[in-house]
């Protein structure tokens, strides 16, 4: 697992100590917690996974030691919802920079370009799999993290949304850019196959004038050689 970049201990006592009226600043929390263990990492779908899990770990502890006999499945969901709120920030972070990408004019067909896009349909998954793997290692909590999963998968989450969102977004740039190209390509046919036509008038005028200057210079040729 990738080393906490957040305060784990302090995210455990926040849910070790939480009580019903203080449940509420764990979304937050967490949110916080996910972000701080991301901060001066790429947004790697590597570095994400390392981040989810070392959170999960900590909650799960936390949660397994609430003082206040506080509903699992109540914590856990507020868990997930800051987790989610996090990687919802990390999908504005790519948007933001794909689009520098797309106004400095960088080709989203680029291979890093497109490993990103790939990428971003990934975050749900990634955070799908923080949780299942958080299940199968809470002991007690593994009900209440099992629960967490069949509803993130049935419903879905606010981060894959806008992930799915933004790669469909510049996806679309792409096949524009693509269709923009073509389009650039047949004016380019098009201005040349009028160009070869307006020459080969031109060709075909000067022929003629030719054609015309012969015609009309044979009888004088001919009346000349007979006088001779």
């Amino acid at each position: 697992m990738t080393k906490p970049g957040f305060d784990a201990d302090a995210l455990i006592s926040m849910f070790e100590n939480a009580s019903k009226s203080g449940s509420a600043k764990l979304r937050e929390g967490v949110e916080q917690a996910t972000l701080a263990a991301l901060q001066g990492r790429e947004l790697t779908l590597k570095n994400i996974r390392g981040a989810l899990e070392s959170v999960t770990a900590a909650v799960s502890q936390g949660a397994a030691r609430n003082i206040a006999g506080i509903d699992a499945g109540s914590l856990l969901d507020k868990a997930v919802a800051g987790m989610d709120d996090a990687l919802l920030k990390a999908v504005q972070a790519n948007r933001a920079a794909l689009q520098q990408f797309v106004d400095r004019g960088a080709d989203l067909r680029e291979k890093h370009l497109k490993k990103a896009l790939d990428d971003l349909d990934k975050f749900e998954d990634t955070l799908i799999g923080a949780v299942k793997k958080a299940a199968a290692g809470a002991g007690p909590l593994m009900e209440p993290w099992q629960q967490m999963l069949e509803k993130m998968q049935a419903g879905g989450t606010l981060s894959g949304s806008s992930a799915a969102t933004t790669a469909e977004q510049f996806a679309s740039q792409v096949q524009e850019g693509l269709r923009g190209s073509r389009a650039a390509g047949m004016k380019a046919a098009q201005a040349l196959a009028e160009s070869y036509a307006a020459m080969a008038s031109g060709v075909l005028v000067g022929m003629m004038s030719a054609l015309e200057q012969a015609a009309a210079s044979a009888p004088a040729a001919k009346s000349a050689a007979k006088k001779r």
